[in-house]
């Protein structure tokens, strides 16, 4: 057990050097590139408070797994141990898992399942159970098995976008697929293709992978919190909106919620508008 504790356990090392930048830290730049999942979920949370309290307080449970995300992949790269990698690689899985049980749309659900969102969820905990399990046993393929995981959620997706009537949302469903796309160009540029990257001294696009992959999870988090009000709460109308100004689409997206007897604009006292 210790032995799984000590640097330089885990099978997986990625393209960038060990100990080049900092004697205490394996992959300086892979380390510090989580910093956005540590400074984006408190803001995600404030600007999703009124989401939590009218809608779906689940929502503030995303935001504070995906800076356990990022301490766990923090404290694998710095150390490049087995067990790090495992929690890295573990949040990760839970976090996918949780999303899905909080926000696949209902009419994409199994069969099994009968409609009923609390059998999905029992359905992803089994399952979430079985496959911590599993990546325990064979940890070299677990960054793999991570990234198939990713497809379904972009395909449920890119179906709920077509069925979207607002521009603002299916820009941002856009931009979010191509996010999404470009750092699993960098995962896989950096995987498989190091030697590429090295030669030219720029061995860092696992860093990027963290930044673009955390831009990409958080706003696809955005979209379905949206999608999900639509469908099962539609009189309490949905908003997407941007901070710090709502006319600039590249600023943080999130989710304000229109109160659905009188239309106001429950943020309007709080929020800050072009």
């Amino acid at each position: 057990m210790w032995k799984h504790l000590e640097a330089g356990s885990s099978p997986v090392d990625w393209c960038e050097g060990n100990y080049t930048i900092s004697p205490s830290i394996a992959e300086f730049v892979n380390t510090i590139s989580n910093v956005l999942f540590f400074l984006m979920p408190p803001v995600l949370m404030h600007l999703f408070r009124d989401y939590g309290r009218f809608v779906n307080p689940a929502i503030h449970g995303i935001w504070a797994m995906l800076m356990v995300v990022g301490a766990s992949s923090a404290y694998f790269h710095a150390t490049l141990s087995l067990i790090g990698q495992l929690l890295d690689e573990c949040a990760i899985l839970w976090v996918i898992i949780a999303g899905f049980a909080m926000f696949l749309p209902r009419r994409h659900f199994p069969v099994v399942a009968q409609n009923d969102r609390k059998k999905l969820s029992l359905g992803f905990l089994v399952f979430g159970i079985i496959a911590t399990g599993l990546a325990v046993v064979h940890p070299a393929i677990n960054a793999f098995v991570l990234m198939i995981l990713g497809v379904p959620a972009l395909v449920f997706m890119v179906l709920e976008l077509r069925r979207v009537k607002d521009g603002r949302v299916y820009r941002l469903g856009v931009r979010c697929c191509a996010v999404w796309l470009l750092s699993v160009s960098c995962w896989i540029n950096d995987r498989l293709f190091c030697e590429v990257w090295s030669s030219i001294n720029f061995p860092y696009l696992h860093g990027l992978w963290h930044i673009l992959i955390f831009i990409a999870s958080y706003t696809v988090c955005v979209l379905f919190a949206y999608f999900s009000v639509k469908d099962e709460k539609p009189m309490q109308k949905p908003v997407l909106r941007y901070w710090p100004r709502n006319d600039f689409e590249l600023g943080i997206p999130y989710v304000a919620i229109q109160d659905y007897e009188g239309g106001n604009d429950i943020w309007a006292d709080k929020d800050v508008y072009a």
